[in-house]
């Protein structure tokens, strides 16, 4: 049997999950889900930890299965260069950068990409972060011939907070 060769996935589709290979597994907890706020679904021994939100199996897997104490990856590797979270409402970004700000946890970046809005930031291990809520599909901005058209702009933080007024 042949494959379609103008196969599309399907627009259900969703990535399942992402697994991290991480130095110190408790540290990785500490960030992910004592900073974050994803909760811990299940250990697996002493070396690797399953995450997640809304009480789904696991959104994340942290290992320290061949990583354990390990420096973080080089930069110029090839690799996962972030994991992203999409946040449900803008708000709810807010209160994450809210969170960020009083722990004094430092991002790496923030902008506004015209379909979302994000902030980077890097995990213990340097794995990068995307956290971000995507702006209703009416609202993406388009070229004039109807294709999408994404950019980088500064993200105004001070609207972001303004969220939790």
């Amino acid at each position: 049997m042949k494959s379609d060769p103008d196969y599309i996935i399907p627009a259900n589709t969703r990535i399942g999950h992402v697994h991290l290979k991480v130095a110190d597994l408790q540290r990785s907890l500490d960030f992910y889900c004592g900073l974050l706020g994803f909760e811990l679904m299940q250990m697996y021994g002493n070396d690797a930890a399953f995450i997640s939100a809304g009480k789904y199996h696991h959104h994340i897997g942290l290992n320290v299965w061949y990583s354990k104490n390990a420096p973080p990856a080089s930069k110029k590797a090839p690799g996962l260069f972030h994991t992203a979270i999409v946040y449900p409402e803008r708000k709810d970004l807010a209160a994450i950068f809210a969170r960020l700000k009083e722990a004094g946890y430092p991002l790496t970046g923030a902008a506004d990409h015209g379909v979302s809005e994000a902030l980077y930031l890097d995990d213990p291990d340097e794995n990068g972060v995307e956290l971000y809520w995507d702006r209703p599909r009416e609202h993406w901005p388009q070229k004039e011939d109807g294709s999408l058209e994404m950019y980088s702009a500064r993200l105004d933080v001070e609207s972001l907070l303004r969220e939790l007024r």
